[in-house]
């Protein structure tokens, strides 16, 4: 289950990784035109994708480490909700829990993750200018550091308890 638990981190940083490096070309058009050689256009729904996969691996590899397995069908979903237990048994900051509601919700908007979440659609849908998400996509990458920081540094803290 070590094992395990440590890939799903790895993947959550490399979520966060690449969420940085869209927003980053995103932002810099001489990036596109000159390394990439492509016309100059904006990926934040793509930063806000992969900032919430980032949460969602990291609250994946947590739960894992606490004994629990969550998989498809609606995968996300019940990842969520045993996430939301620990918080709820004081294992876990609610502020993690407010992060990752927020994310879930963003990429349900983005995505269509969950069927519930439709009715939230909000601004990202009817923003239909790509620069509309890079205030919102810069928060997402916020939003995932802060989680993700938290989240490696319970599962070392785990980790240091079992040794």
């Amino acid at each position: 289950m070590d094992f395990e638990y440590k890939i799903y981190l790895k993947r959550a940083q490399n979520e966060l990784n690449l969420s940085m490096m869209i927003q980053k070309i995103s932002d810099d058009k001489k990036i596109q035109i000159e390394i990439f050689r492509m016309k100059e256009d904006t990926y934040y729904s793509a930063t806000i994708s992969h900032a919430y996969y980032a949460i969602f691996y990291s609250a994946k590899a947590y739960l894992l480490l606490k004994g629990i397995k969550t998989r498809a069908p609606e995968e996300h979903k019940k990842t969520f909700e045993e996430f939301s237990k620990l918080v709820d048994k004081g294992t876990v900051d609610i502020e993690l829990l407010k992060i990752y509601q927020n994310m879930m919700m963003k990429a349900d908007t983005l995505l269509h993750i969950f069927e519930i979440e439709k009715s939230k659609r909000g601004k990202f849908t009817y923003q239909r200018i790509p620069q509309a998400n890079q205030e919102p996509g810069k928060e997402s990458i916020k939003n995932a550091q802060t989680f993700f920081n938290n989240i490696y540094r319970l599962c070392e803290e785990k980790e240091q308890k079992t040794k």
